[in-house]
């Protein structure tokens, strides 16, 4: 599966998404991109975007696109704070669908 990783995401967990074929904002050029934009630009590339960005899913509409959104929910977006959500990642990453938008959770 083609992943790409939100600016707001260390790269550095692209390394803990072991099996699919993640990017980052920065290696696809597109850092300063805004999000309505970088979501549109993703779906001609990815099967997948990974956000900590709560809001994206009301700001944008994502069920017109053909890419599935996960949004990590943890304390913060640092990378110790991310690496206990992969295992969920991995497993929603299976059933994601274009259009859809789901969530990760921090256990408790």
């Amino acid at each position: 599966m083609r992943i790409f990783l939100d600016e707001c995401i260390d790269w550095r967990l692209l390394r803990d998404i072991v099996g699919h074929d993640v990017k980052t904002a920065r290696q696809m050029g597109w850092a300063t991109i805004k999000n309505g934009e970088l979501l549109v630009l993703a779906a001609r590339s990815f099967d997948v975007f990974v956000t900590v960005d709560r809001n994206l899913s009301f700001q944008n509409s994502i069920g017109a696109l053909q890419i599935a959104v996960i949004v990590l929910r943890a304390k913060s977006n640092r990378l110790s704070d991310l690496r206990p959500l992969v295992p969920g990642l991995l497993v929603l990453l299976e059933t994601a669908r274009p259009g859809e938008v789901l969530e990760v959770a921090a256990p408790g």
